[in-house]
């Protein structure tokens, strides 16, 4: 299984409009972070649909290492300096 790789060491603050649909990068490898360019296919990693009931402000995590993917869960707090 491939290892997902961290795009950065906190949330990606994003204004997310109603009913848009956003593919969350799962793999960090994408060129366009938050989101998927396609760069995850050489992996068995997969994007994350979003769906946007509303406008508002999301924070996507960026370390890649969310229980509640997607969406920041603080996991970043607990990466060591070397990741």
């Amino acid at each position: 299984m491939t290892d997902p790789v961290v795009a950065q060491k906190g949330p990606f603050e994003i204004d997310v409009e109603s009913g848009r649909s956003y593919f969350w990068c799962a793999c960090g490898r994408s060129g366009n972070q938050p989101f998927c360019d396609g760069s995850h296919k050489s992996t068995d990693i997969v994007p994350v649909k979003f769906d946007s009931e509303e406008d508002r402000r999301v924070f996507f995590c960026g370390c890649k290492q969310s229980a509640s993917a997607p969406i920041c869960d603080g996991s970043h707090n607990m990466l060591r300096e070397s990741d």
